[in-house]
């Protein structure tokens, strides 16, 4: 484990932005300090670019604005910056989407995330951004890093997260509103009365049926995920719902794409 580094994709850090926000110095710079350091030496994570469609957060395309999630975490949380209404464009706080429902404000820096890093104060749901115990820990190369950096680019210690929005509380209200939005839709319902026959056999909550569909332009594809990708009969006479769905979708929110879905 001490000769793996640290994983870093520069490309999808940059691409995770929202429209017109650039990937801020320090991250970049952060990127090139951790770059060929034993992965777990200041917390067991990856420098990797993502869309809120693959974080834990329920419908989370229509939020690809209000995130920048530049850091995955093993058990697969996502850490990153939240442009939320009323928040610092250009030094946002910096929050987790736990993939067990853990949304946490974490720093209101990310300046102040990297300070975290290197006293070691996560703990918890957010235990992997403590060093590996079985790394040899750099928090104190990191902490000497941070502190040689020009003052201009750090932030005042009278900054406090409790200023900020509740993000927890956010979330849950998205999550709850767009569960609703889903309940009480034409199309969906239509879809679930047609897949009606794949509905889980279990009697427990978390029970789901999974599909895989892709449409771009005139090519599509649609996959039931059981036992690895298979097909399933309804599929072609649900995809003049689906593109339908999907132009409702890319009407209603231009910024989340709709390429593949």
């Amino acid at each position: 484990m001490s000769d793996t580094p640290y994983p870093i994709d520069l490309d999808s850090i940059h691409g995770a932005f929202p429209p017109g926000i650039e990937a801020p110095s320090l991250l970049l710079d952060f990127a090139g300090w951790l770059n060929g350091r034993p992965w777990g030496s200041v917390g067991c994570f990856s420098l990797q670019g993502q869309f809120s469609d693959q974080a834990p957060i329920f419908d989370g395309s229509p939020l690809r604005d209000r995130f920048a999630l530049f850091m995955r975490l093993p058990d697969g949380s996502a850490v990153g910056g939240w442009y939320g209404a009323g928040l610092d464009r250009d030094d946002p706080p910096i929050v987790g989407l736990g993939s067990e429902g853990d949304y946490q404000l974490l720093a209101p820096t990310l300046d102040g995330l990297l300070a975290k890093l290197t006293s070691q104060q996560f703990d918890k749901a957010w235990h992997d951004l403590r060093p590996h115990d079985e790394v040899e820990c750099q928090t104190v190369a990191l902490a000497q890093w941070l502190a040689g950096r020009p003052t201009d680019e750090r932030v005042a210690p009278e900054d406090h997260s409790s200023d900020l929005p509740d993000f927890r509380g956010f979330v849950e209200k998205w999550s709850r509103d767009r569960e609703d939005y889903w309940a009480n839709h034409r199309m969906m319902a239509e879809l679930g009365w047609r897949l009606a026959a794949h509905l889980p056999k279990g009697k427990n909550d978390w029970d789901k049926t999974r599909f895989e569909v892709a449409i771009v332009g005139k090519q599509y594809q649609a996959r039931i995920l059981t036992r690895g990708p298979q097909p399933f009969e309804e599929s072609g006479s649900i995809e003049s719902l689906l593109r339908e769905l999907r132009e409702d979708m890319r009407r209603s929110s231009p910024s989340s794409g709709c390429g593949t879905r």
